[in-house]
C-alpha cells in the first residue's frame, strides 16, 4: 500500500512544480481607480470645468440664502412693533422665499451631481482605455481595479495616470 503512494506523490510534486513555474510567468497589475479620479490631469480639469460651469448658480443660491437670512433677522427684530397683519404677511413672504430657495438648492444639487457623474464616467472610460493599452503593450495577463491588499510592485496606477496626463491622450 505504501508503494502505491510513491507515484502519486511524484505526480503531485511534478504538477506543483510546473504550476509554480507557470505562475511566475503570469503578469498581474493592479489599478487604484480612486487615485486616478483624484490625481489625474483629466480629473482635475473636469473638476475645474464643473466649478466654472456651476459657479454662477451657486453664487445666486448663496445670495438668495443670505437674503432670506437677512429678512428673517429683520422680521425677528421688527416683530414686536409690527401690526399682526404685517407680521403675518412678512412671515408668509419669508416662508415662500425659503420654499423657493430650497427648491433651487435641490435642483442645483441634482444638476451638479448629474454633471459630476457624466464627467466621472468620461474619466473612467479614458482610464479603462489607458489600462487596456498598457496591458496590451506590456503583456499583462490580468489587471484588477479593486483589491483588499496590493503589493506595491504590482500597482500600475502611476503609469496609468502618467498615460492619461500625456499630451494628446484621449
Amino acid at each position: 500500500m505504501i508503494k502505491s503512494f510513491g507515484p502519486l506523490v511524484l505526480c503531485a510534486g511534478l504538477a506543483l512544480a510546473s504550476w509554480t513555474a507557470s505562475a511566475q510567468e503570469f503578469k498581474i497589475g493592479i489599478v487604484n481607480l480612486d487615485r486616478i479620479v483624484r490625481e489625474s490631469g483629466p480629473a482635475k480639469a473636469a473638476q475645474t470645468k464643473l466649478e466654472q460651469e456651476f459657479a454662477k448658480r451657486e453664487k445666486e443660491i448663496n445670495d438668495l440664502g443670505n437674503q432670506i437670512k437677512s429678512l428673517s433677522d429683520r422680521l425677528e427684530r421688527d416683530a414686536p412693533t409690527l401690526a399682526e397683519s404685517q407680521r403675518a404677511a412678512r412671515q408668509k413672504q419669508l416662508v415662500d422665499q425659503d420654499r423657493e430657495f430650497q427648491r433651487k438648492r435641490r435642483e442645483f444639487q441634482e444638476d451638479l451631481n448629474a454633471r459630476k457623474n457624466e464627467e466621472l464616467q468620461l474619466i473612467i472610460d479614458r482610464a479603462n482605455r489607458a489600462v487596456k493599452a498598457l496591458a496590451e503593450s506590456e503583456k499583462f495577463d490580468l489587471i484588477v481595479q479593486e483589491a483588499v491588499y496590493i503589493n506595491p510592485r504590482h500597482d500600475i496606477t502611476d503609469r496609468v495616470i502618467k498615460s492619461l496626463n500625456a499630451p494628446g491622450s484621449r
